[in-house]
């Protein structure tokens, strides 16, 4: 059913919350069923609660899904599994329902709408989420679709395409216990709090500088008519442009300055202490081995020395004593 400019804007501000577990399951299912063929992806169903604003994504599991590499419209989807397992996870927990269906792309195929459309028999208003399973992914790893039907204003013909919608990462108490034995499992025990915090750093700045590319890539398309100008997304950059620091101000410059100086020294004091603690370990260390040293070439001195003339009489003194209370005793 075509849905006007204002439902979609309404419909857009939807937020899709997936928990820990189904990246779990989802990367779980990848290394099982796709991990032979790079290209090959994975479907499954998105369990949880969707109460019109937000869509909470607790649980999920896989279903059998075939496709042809080579025909994208030719694909196989098991429906009476998906009902059978729905039986069955209902009896278990009846709260969590069908809310949607992922697919490890990592990118949206030309299959997609027609999937999604098989899903609306089964679910009201099911949400699309695509699962980036790729090791070298930055960023969040999850993007969350809805399918509409646009009606465009000149009139045309409606045109059925995806809406994206923003998508988090939450988990509950016990989810963050689990998730937190985890990487601690995976990370390496010699790794320190100070090189955890650069990698994170390392991270977002990796996450940042792909979705500025993402930018640049699509105005430079629309820049040479590849692509249709879609004004909402403009708005959406100019918006982000506008928020940053206006640096040709001389009052902010020298702000930002100052702020940046004051963190190098703090960088740099801490560079010194940390000389000075080394240098202080390392002369601790050079007297407590040299000690170490005088103490052994005493004691090999003591040995290699021969007792004095006095000494030795009263060694041999106390060994004929020693003796004629033995003939004594006898």
């Amino acid at each position: 059913m075509p849905i006007t400019s204002s439902e979609i804007a309404q419909l857009a501000t939807t937020a899709v919350a997936v928990h820990p577990l189904v990246l779990l399951s989802v990367a779980d299912h990848h290394a099982r069923s796709a991990a032979r063929s790079s290209n090959k992806r994975v479907v499954g169903i998105l369990l949880g609660q969707d109460n019109g604003k937000s869509v909470n994504v607790a649980n999920s599991f896989a279903v059998p899904f075939e496709e042809d590499d080579k025909d994208p419209k030719t694909w196989f989807l098991d429906h009476d599994y998906i009902e059978g397992m729905w039986g069955m996870f209902k009896k278990v927990n009846a709260k969590e329902r069908p809310v949607g269906w992922y697919h490890t792309g990592p990118k949206m195929r030309a299959s997609d709408q027609e999937i999604n459309e098989l899903f609306k028999k089964l679910i009201p208003r099911p949400v699309m989420v695509i699962v980036d399973v790729r090791e070298n992914t930055v960023g969040i790893p999850t993007d969350a679709y809805f399918a509409v039907e646009e009606i465009k204003d000149d009139g045309t013909e409606t045109q059925k395409t995806f809406l994206h919608v923003p998508s988090t990462i939450e988990a509950e108490e016990a989810e963050e216990i689990g998730v937190e034995h985890l990487l601690r499992d995976i990370k390496h025990s010699t790794t320190t709090t100070l090189s955890t915090r650069v990698e994170e750093q390392l991270s977002s700045l990796r996450g940042l500088q792909s979705r500025i590319l993402e930018i640049r890539d699509y105005l430079q398309s629309v820049a040479n008519e590849d692509l249709p100008i879609n004004h909402q997304i403009v708005y959406h950059v100019q918006d982000a442009l506008n928020l940053l620091p206006d640096l040709d101000d001389p009052s902010k410059t020298k702000a930002f300055t100052v702020n940046n100086n004051d963190q190098l020294l703090v960088v740099y004091l801490s560079s010194l202490l940390r000389a000075v603690i080394a240098l202080h370990a390392l002369v601790d260390n050079k007297e407590s081995i040299g000690k170490a040293e005088l103490e052994e070439r005493e004691g090999e001195k003591a040995k290699n020395t021969p007792p004095s003339p006095k000494k030795a009489e009263e060694t041999k003194d106390e060994k004929k004593a020693e003796s004629k209370d033995e003939e004594k005793g006898l």
